[in-house]
């Protein structure tokens, strides 16, 4: 298989820098922690809101999620305090040019005791680090091993990050800040809604699924080694295990999603995971919304660093010569016909069995397709196999790069994006601002994303003929310049950025804070 510039080594993570030796804690004389003031620039009023992730782009990212935490916090800072707080992985402790060990939680339960320290990133972001080495400084993702096991001590690891997270919100951490609110992110974090409300801590809290499908489930034994009350067994309890996301959408004052539409949808059994009634009942009471994430604004094909030649919509030929650059990037041929891309996790979620059934179609009609992603061995091998029966028509990446991954984006004319659901999706508005045009399946953020023969194409049921019929209206696109370019257009001033989703996020901080 042609494999392309830069490709060859497997991530399961990602960094936004490259890694530096871990900068010594400071302490003081007697061997405590050195305290350090927390002055900011906000008034006496301002909103103060814990944001508690697993993952940050600034640092380590498995996911959408990684991208959410480092962009949102920062939308929210020009209207509150929000400060940041994450585990100590190794890849945090070795990007942080100064760390200072502000406070500590005590042990509870089954979990241990852990340090926090304190770190400001270049923008004046401050962000907590959780501070265990056994449990957080390894090598790997977030979640995985460098060989993608699961550690099987995780609900330890994320039990402990939530349990900080309430300790701090109810001041009994040692700094001198605390927030008003905490937010929460997906199962790694869900917890600590509980560790709240079981402490009578009167901190509000909200929850944000950013997908359904992970859930956070752990043996029930567990329970006492997690502090988890026997009372509260049957309200995290998910058929016999624990729930470390059920416990969220139980005991957090609001909880919402990344999109509209997918909020609607995990209501229902089809894309409920098993939680649709209790989620039911949640949006039945005004507690659970959906509100679509935004992308960075270093996603500009008029600016962006890791392309080859910038372009915009008023002035074509860059978009052009970036697609020049992917063919040879990827050993592909020059061609006439149009480049589809997909820049995906290679998953079943995503639907790529289905691009590869289509993909017989696509090359005989004049296409060619670029993927770049990595994940099940299965699909991995599968992507393989089509590259090898089609060399001139289909090249891949098996791993990610930023860097190519955004080329891709700005090289290709269409994006193939059949997920079978999809909370948000990121990868169709990265496309969009770089005049690629998805393909999508009618789901989640897609939907309120991608309007139909406007800035793409949707189809409504995840098939490979539902596929192949919107790829062939993609095709009558692509034969129509004018309709092409007004389509590439309106892609591209598809507004997607964080001010408005900061905005939102703002009042609902406000709702949640009022309401609880």
């Amino acid at each position: 298989m042609p494999s392309p510039e830069g490709a060859g080594r497997r991530r399961h993570a990602t960094g936004a820098s490259p890694r530096r030796q871990t900068p010594p804690i400071p302490r003081d004389a007697s061997g405590r922690f050195k305290r350090r003031s927390h002055a900011t620039p906000f008034s006496a009023d301002a909103h103060r809101s814990l944001f508690v992730t697993s993952e940050m782009s600034d640092f380590i990212k498995a996911g959408g999620l990684g991208e959410v935490a480092a962009a949102l916090p920062r939308a929210l800072r020009r209207r509150h305090d929000v400060r940041v707080l994450i585990p100590g992985y190794a890849a945090v402790l070795a990007r942080v040019e100064q760390l200072t060990v502000v406070g500590r939680i005590a042990a509870h339960a089954g979990l241990p005791a852990c340090e926090i320290a304190l770190t400001h990133q270049h923008d004046g972001l401050p962000v907590y680090v959780l501070l265990n080495p056994a449990l957080f400084a390894r090598e790997g993702s977030p979640y995985v091993s460098v060989d993608g096991t699961e550690w099987d001590d995780n609900a330890i690891r994320f039990a402990t990050l939530s349990f900080a997270a309430a300790e701090i919100a109810a001041g009994r951490a040692g700094l001198d800040w605390t927030p008003q609110l905490l937010h929460l992110n997906d199962w790694p974090c869900a917890l600590a809604a509980g560790y709240l409300r079981w402490a009578g801590t009167a901190v509000p809290s909200l929850l944000t699924i950013h997908n359904l499908a992970y859930q956070g489930l752990f043996p029930r034994a567990m329970a006492p080694a997690l502090g988890v009350p026997e009372a509260a067994l049957d309200a995290v309890d998910f058929y016999g295990r624990l729930s470390f996301l059920q416990a969220g959408i139980v005991y957090a004052d609001q909880v919402n999603t990344v999109s509209v539409s997918y909020a609607r949808q995990i209501t229902g059994p089809e894309l409920g995971c098993g939680l649709d009634e209790l989620l039911a009942r949640r949006a039945a009471a005004g507690r659970l919304s959906g509100i679509l994430n935004g992308i960075d604004a270093s996603y500009d094909p008029r600016t962006d660093l890791h392309l080859q030649v910038h372009f915009s919509v008023n002035q074509w030929q860059g978009k052009n010569l970036n697609a020049e650059h992917v063919r040879r990037a990827f050993h592909l041929p020059l061609s006439r016909g149009p480049l589809f891309a997909v820049v995906s996790r290679l998953v079943h979620q995503k639907g790529l069995d289905l691009v590869v059934d289509v993909a017989p179609q696509i090359t005989a009609a004049g296409g060619q397709i670029v993927f770049v992603g990595e994940g099940e061995r299965a699909i991995e091998d599968s992507i393989r196999a089509l590259c090898a029966r089609y060399p001139a028509h289909v090249a891949a990446m098996i791993g990610f790069e930023e860097s190519m991954a955004r080329r891709v984006y700005a090289g290709s004319d269409f994006l193939l994006m059949p997920s079978r659901f999809e909370p948000c999706g990121l990868s169709q508005m990265y496309a969009q601002r770089f005049g690629s045009l998805p393909i999508a399946h009618a789901t989640g953020g897609l939907i309120d994303t991608v309007d139909d023969g406007v800035t793409g194409f949707l189809f409504a049921e995840p098939s490979a003929d539902a596929l192949r019929r919107c790829v062939g209206r993609a095709f009558r696109t692509w034969r129509l310049p004018g309709l092409m370019s007004a389509m590439r257009r309106a892609a591209m001033l598809t507004p997607s950025g964080w001010e408005h989703a900061g905005q939102r996020y703002a009042d609902l901080y406000s709702r949640t804070a009022r309401a609880a």
